[in-house]
């Protein structure tokens, strides 16, 4: 009489949103440089070809992580006015990177037309309509808000990873960069929220019915 096998326990099936949480703790742990659809694979405890069945390409899983990212911006409890909902907006993008070590530099180098991405641009760009901007003005100011806030944030990121501090200074010891001399502390100043309020009040002062500041 043979012995009855036990029957192997089930595996549980691995989604879409494992491999990207897994891809989100290597990144928080190691930053952008260690994120790899391999790593990836190692810290599931998967073989290879079960991360490639859900992003088939670094790029892709990149791009599903921008959009995890993304998604952790609340679009709810958003102020009435226009100009105050496209600021409150932008502040919590900004929140949403800087939420995950180098989130700045992830979000930047993808073109994620995802569901979270495309829900906050929609919240986004409504508000910038309502407030009194044409089509092609809403559209550039969206970008303009975008560019700030990740190249501004990946900048903050990046200084806080390296430890560095900024070295244009000695560069300008010569005196052959006389405008940048008078104004290098200005330009090295690490006061990123005054920096980042500064210049979302650039694109957001308040508009007339045209659009017009």
């Amino acid at each position: 009489m043979t012995k009855k096998q036990t029957p192997a326990a089930p595996r549980t099936r691995l989604d879409p949103a494992a491999v990207v949480r897994a891809a989100l703790e290597l990144l928080d742990e190691k930053g952008a440089d260690a994120v790899s659809l391999r790593g990836t694979a190692e810290r599931l405890g998967v073989r290879m070809n079960t991360v490639l069945w859900h992003a088939k390409t670094k790029a892709r899983l990149l791009e599903l992580m921008a959009d995890a990212i993304v998604a952790g911006i609340p679009l709810t409890a958003l102020p009435t006015a226009p100009d105050e909902r496209a600021r409150e907006l932008a502040r919590r993008y900004r929140r949403s990177l800087l939420a995950h070590r180098d989130g700045a530099a992830v979000v930047a180098g993808t073109y994620a037309a995802e569901p979270a991405t495309l829900a906050f641009a929609e919240h986004l760009v409504a508000a910038l309509l309502d407030a009194g901007l044409d089509e092609r003005r809403a559209a550039w100011t969206f970008w303009s808000i975008q560019y700030l806030t990740l190249g501004l944030t990946q900048e903050e990121q990046a200084l806080a990873t390296s430890g560095e501090e900024h070295t244009l200074g000695p560069a300008l010891a010569d005196g052959r960069y006389p405008a940048l001399d008078r104004v290098v502390p200005h330009l090295e100043d690490t006061a990123f929220d005054e920096r980042f309020e500064f210049g979302l009040d650039r694109l957001l002062r308040p508009l007339g019915p045209t659009g017009e500041a």
